[in-house]
């Protein structure tokens, strides 16, 4: 580990980073110019999470790189057991970069005698010695409420608008797959300065069928711009819009590519031209495809941690871009 040389009263940044997202840890080590501290991260023959920190951490401001993305349970359970072994180590503070949070669609009570998973797992990250958190596009910004902790909220629509602006789309139209995406969507319009439009879908199990677009869509190509890609069941919104005359080529930017189910599968939909998505999650080879195009967060999350460290504004990294705070 190279030494910080600025002095802090947090001690110096140590980078520690659990197994979800390795190439995105190493990642944004390179852009701090440093080395990712070593710690051994495994799991006994009964499939508990072990964790031995191999380097000294007494009086550091540490971070812990861990995306909570599958299998869900298991990345959770080693990112508590590694806060644990950092706070038993004496660090100064610990942050947690979970770029993606797992159990964050389970945000409320659907219906009676439901858990509201998203608030437990905000707890025990908390309870298990997490000064500050950090996470990226949450499904629901209402969460950054359930931790006891600072979360700083960040978002991947400036790195993923870049790479649409880079495309020269004819006469595009952002598309909001459901109005709990609208808010999203005007971000993205922010920053594009093009028209939106808004689909009203009906769920029933895993099946959704849009009912209703409210905006223009004829002779324009779509961009369905959401925070999650999971079952891929969205593609459904490509039949809808190509039946209201929008053109059959079809671009996506969301944010985590979550991809189960039947998603790689149904991205083969012809009409469907690319999915512009981040490295919040990693894509498995078997689930790769020349349709997706992964941009970066590390610069990002790089500069976050600089700016946490050294106590400078968050919220500015972002200002220049958004009307209104991110």
């Amino acid at each position: 580990m190279q030494a910080n040389t600025c002095v802090n009263p947090w001690g110096p940044i140590v980078l520690f980073a659990g197994r979800s997202i390795p190439d995105t840890a190493r990642a944004i080590a390179k852009e701090l110019g440093l080395e990712l501290s070593k710690a051994m991260v495994t799991q006994f023959p009964d499939t508990e999470s072990y964790v031995l920190l191999q380097e000294n951490v007494r009086g550091a401001d540490v971070f812990i790189i861990q995306s909570t993305c599958a299998p869900v349970n298991e990345t959770y359970m080693e990112l508590l057991v590694m806060i644990d072994a950092v706070r038993r180590a004496s660090a100064s503070r610990i942050t947690v970069i979970m770029p993606y949070m797992g159990y964050a669609r389970q945000d409320r009570k659907a219906t009676g005698r439901e858990p509201i998973s998203a608030k437990l797992m905000a707890d025990l990250v908390t309870t298990a010695g997490a000064d500050r958190a950090v996470s990226v596009d949450l499904h629901n910004s209402a969460i950054q409420g359930f931790f006891h902790v600072p979360l700083d909220h960040l978002t991947a629509i400036p790195a993923m608008a870049a790479e649409l602006k880079k495309l020269s789309l004819i006469d595009p139209v952002l598309i909001a797959p459901d109005v709990g995406r609208a808010k999203l969507v005007e971000k993205f319009q922010e920053i594009l300065h093009i028209p939106m439009a808004i689909a009203h879908k009906r769920r029933k199990g895993l099946d959704v069928t849009v009912t209703e677009i409210i905006g223009e869509v004829e002779d324009k190509t779509p961009v369905i711009v959401d925070d999650i890609i999971a079952s891929g069941s969205i593609v459904h919104h490509i039949d809808a819009l190509v039946e209201r005359g929008a053109r059959p080529e079809i671009y996506m930017a969301i944010t985590h590519p979550v991809l189960v189910g039947k998603a790689v599968e149904r991205l083969g939909h012809p009409a469907l031209k690319m999915l512009i998505t981040t490295d919040t999650i990693p894509i498995p080879p078997e689930k790769r495809s020349p349709k997706i195009r992964v941009v970066s967060t590390a610069p990002m999350l790089a500069d976050v941690i600089r700016r946490i460290h050294t106590n400078e504004s968050v919220s500015e990294m972002f200002a220049k871009l958004f009307e209104f705070p991110v």
